[in-house]
This record gives C-alpha cells, structure tokens and sequence, in this order.
C-alpha cells in the first residue's frame, strides 16, 4: 500500500511468456478471470480445477462418496484431499507448466507440492487463513504466497514466510448486459448470516424497497431443501445468480449492499459492485485503502446512517449516477485481475 492507493509491484511490465497452470476451486468461475488476465499477458494457460467433480453424474458420486457419508459421521476430509491431490498432480504432468498459479490449494496434499517443487510458482488465498486448513508451517513449505488479509500478510511475514498482500479485484471481461434497467431496489447477493439478516430485515421493516439474492434467502421449496430449513426471512428475495447475473443485479439496482462482517480482508463483492458501477452501501470504513468513501463508495456505521444513504440512492439519481461514475473509473484503472496477475507474476518470478 502506498498512501490510500494500492499501488503495483515493480513486476507490472510484462514478463516472458510461460506455459502457466492455474490450479483452482471452480468458486463462482474466478479461475476464468485469473486465466484471462494471464492470458491477456501473453501466458499460455491450462486450468485445473481441483473441485469439479465432473457433470451431474460425478457430482452425484462426490455426494456419496463424501459429502453424505460426513452428514452421517462416518466421512473423512483425507479421502476427498486424496482423490483433489491425485488430479492435480495428474494435470501437472498434462499440462508440463513453466509457472503454476494455485487458488487456495489447502485441500491439496504434499504429493502435490512436492510435484511441482522447483518450478517458479505463487498461491493466492481468498479468505483468512484461520478458515481454511492450511497452517503455518504447512504454508512454509508451498513458495511465495499472497493473501488479501492484511492482517495474515503481517503473521506470514513474522513467520518467515514469502508473503505479500493481494486484494481481490473485478473481472472487467464479465460486463453487465447494456439492456439492464435500473430497478429501484437495493439489493444484497450473498449468504445469509445473523447479522445480515438483521440489517435486511431491519431495512425491510423501514420500507427500503430491499431485495436478497441467494438459496440462503429464497423461499422456493428446492432452495429450502438445499439449506435444511423451513421458513425464510421477511425479506423479498429471489434464488441464486451467477456471477453474470450478480452484476445485472447490481448495476441496475438503486443501491447494492456489501455486509462484511467478521473479515479484515474486502470481499470480491468491493471490486464488483465499484466495477459494474454500482452505488456501493460497505460496512467498512477502511476501505479508504481502496477507494474514496463518500466520492466512490458510500460507507455507513449504524441502522440509521444506512437507511438515510439508502432512501437518498433511491431518490436522487444525480447524486448516485456521479458514485457510480467514479467507482468504475477507479476501478478499472487500479482493481481488475490484470492488475492483480502482474503482482503474481512478480511473485512466482522470485523462486
């Protein structure tokens, strides 16, 4: 970080191109994001994602083999750790890369690491480090790593670790369809926690014309089933979205909240809704790192400095059209994935 402005590497000129195998959970596709913006880059890239289990039928037997048998009790996380290193390592020796990019990797065992041993590689985490299985001394083991946690980065660094502090970013490829209206209300897209569900309904009570998005808040009986429950809040939702779907919804609602809750680093959620330009309600004054609160995100503390920013976005679309403006301008000069693979590059390029 630099100032208030997160600043690239001295790696962001290009480097020389590489076969890169990108190694990734399939989570909402940001492994396609990640391989455009190295491809973008002049990388010819192969992708392996560690958790696709293969169409309907293998995801059928993944619910079998490994998911009932540990609602049940009687299930191991070691057999399916198995099973995910034994396809990366399988697509190591398909796809014979000069460079390996790994998003997340904590269910990924030792034979997979010690596969590509020496090859120049970077793993980037998405989430604390205390919500995934990886340990320290697990992590000392794996080469250069880059968290969007700054507070991780700072314990990585104590450690010894080769860290360094990566935000998320938006995927500027994916872009709202220009057919997309505005619709008047201020929507969330994302799990259903208690404290979200408190500021929701809260909203809700006040007549924000609020909208959820998500299985965690449809009512729709199949999405009940999913989440093993019976009723739904009292707030107006709809099932899930893709992720192209997310962006329609945020650029054409009056204003889109983003609920953080117990996290110090920003959720891909920030660089999305700024990206698309959406007016963006945060819970996180910090974000000032990132972007100008009041010029290019609005941030809140309490119901009631929320609920006034709600009820302008609505009424005033002067006020709200300049938001958005900025928000994507800022955006897409400083927080794409392009932006972010270049710190990888420079990352991998130190082993």
């Amino acid at each position: 970080m630099c100032g208030n402005r997160f600043e690239l590497s001295s790696s962001a000129g290009l480097v020389r191109p590489v076969r890169v195998l990108l190694v990734s959970p399939g989570f909402h596709g940001y492994h396609s994001a990640i391989a455009g913006a190295l491809t973008e880059r002049g990388h010819v890239v192969s992708t392996h994602l560690y958790d696709d289990h293969g169409g309907l039928a293998g995801r059928t037997w993944h619910q079998v083999r490994h998911q009932l048998p540990r609602r049940l009790g009687a299930g191991s996380l070691r057999r399916l750790a198995r099973d995910e290193t034994a396809g990366a390592v399988a697509a190591v020796g398909r796809s014979r890369p000069q460079a390996v990019v790994v998003v997340k990797g904590d269910t990924l065992g030792q034979e997979f690491w010690d596969r590509i041993a020496g090859l120049p590689r970077v793993t980037w985490l998405y989430d604390e480090v205390r919500r995934t299985r990886w340990s320290l001394d697990r992590l000392a083991g794996v080469g250069p790593v880059a968290t969007y946690s700054a507070h991780d980065t700072a314990a990585f660094a104590s450690a010894g670790l080769d860290a360094r502090h990566l935000p998320l970013a938006f995927d500027h490829r994916l872009v709202p369809s220009p057919t997309q209206r505005r619709t008047g209300d201020v929507s969330f897209i994302g799990a259903r926690y208690p404290a979200r569900e408190d500021v929701l309904t809260g909203l809700h009570a006040q007549r924000v014309p609020i909208r959820a998005y998500g299985r965690d808040w449809s009512a729709h009986p199949v999405d009940r089933l999913r989440t093993w429950r019976v009723g739904s809040p009292e707030v107006p939702a709809e099932r899930d979205v893709s992720r192209a779907g997310a962006y329609d919804v945020m650029a054409a609602s009056a204003a889109t909240l983003n609920l953080h809750g117990d996290q110090d680093g920003f959720t891909m959620r920030t660089f999305e809704a700024a990206g698309v330009g959406a007016v963006q309600l945060i819970d996180r004054p910090d974000v000032a790192g990132l972007y100008d609160p009041g010029t290019e995100v609005l941030t809140w503390n309490g119901t009631d400095e929320l609920l006034d920013l709600c009820r302008r976005a609505v009424a005033d679309a002067a006020w709200a059209d300049a938001i958005r403006a900025a928000a994507r301008s800022r955006t897409l000069a400083e927080h794409t994935f392009d932006h972010r693979v270049a710190v990888l590059e420079g990352a991998w390029d130190t082993v």
